[in-house]
């Protein structure tokens, strides 16, 4: 059984993440879980407890340390998962990718690196500190306390308003064509698609086609009222474009992935249709 909690950040914090999760899972020591991630967002994983790796070519499965940064992903990533796990999670928000990480977000799409690499002693400190946390909120104010000495020590670019306001637009809205999308947040189509790159590490069009992929995943795992569904349904041309799209994002038909059981991809599921993914 997947045990998740989650917790929102400081009001301080709260233009550079969207959420903190704490994953947990009493399996068998001997128990092997494949499944697929898919994140809107770069997130900060700190693997407190089983073997993690991601596939990084067929059949090829790579980790990335104790505390992996984890990129947003335009398709679902496979990762494997041996034993009981215990996984710490920071959601970073697009808009506060540059207040924190001297790469842009596209450097890191799709893909990962250990967050040591990236943060140095700090990257340790938080892994330590989170590590020694007797419970949840201690974890939480131990991540919170590294992130504001990164804030004061990177000194990095502030959050940006038009990145916030499109995270809030994906979400919402995912049919918008890209070009009005670009006028509801004040930026040229050119300014906009190089900031998404820069801060969501995909282009417009990738956003905006994931974002209509969960909406409808999510209404057949259950998690939208049937109403919801029904306007899901409708973001499709008609159910060869449906099709081609759950193929093109889980190499599955719609009936197939309605049968397929994806714990860890159906969790973060959850998180998203209760607004807190």
């Amino acid at each position: 059984m997947l045990l998740s909690r989650n917790y929102a950040p400081s009001a301080d914090l709260a233009a550079y993440v969207r959420r903190h999760y704490v994953f947990h899972a009493p399996l068998p020591d001997d128990f092997v879980l494949i499944d697929k991630l898919m994140s809107e967002t770069a997130i900060i994983r700190i693997l407190l407890q089983g073997d993690w790796a991601a596939e990084t070519g067929p059949d090829q499965w790579s980790n990335f340390g104790p505390i992996p940064l984890m990129g947003p992903n335009g398709i679902p990533w496979r990762v494997r998962v041996r034993g009981p796990f215990l996984v710490v999670g920071v959601a970073i928000r697009p808009g506060g990718w540059a207040s924190l990480f001297a790469e842009p977000a596209r450097a890191i799409a799709d893909g990962a690196r250990p967050l040591m690499a990236l943060w140095g002693d700090l990257g340790e400190r938080l892994y330590r500190d989170v590590a020694a946390a007797p419970d949840d909120h201690a974890v939480v104010e131990a991540i919170e306390r590294v992130l504001r000495q990164r804030l004061a020590t990177y000194c990095g670019p502030p959050p940006s308003a038009a990145m916030a306001a499109f995270e809030e637009i994906a979400r919402e809205d995912s049919t918008i064509p890209v070009a009005r999308a670009a006028q509801q947040v004040g930026l040229s189509v050119r300014q906009f698609e190089r900031q998404c790159y820069a801060s969501f590490g995909h282009s417009p069009k990738v956003i905006l086609r994931r974002s209509r992929f969960l909406d409808m995943a999510q209404a057949m795992r259950g998690f939208s009222e049937p109403s919801a569904e029904q306007l899901a349904a409708l973001r499709y041309f008609d159910q060869s474009h449906r099709n081609r799209e759950f193929r093109h994002f889980f190499q599955l038909t719609p009936g197939q992935f309605d049968k397929v059981t994806t714990p860890l991809f159906t969790a973060g599921l959850k998180l998203r249709a209760d607004g807190l993914a």
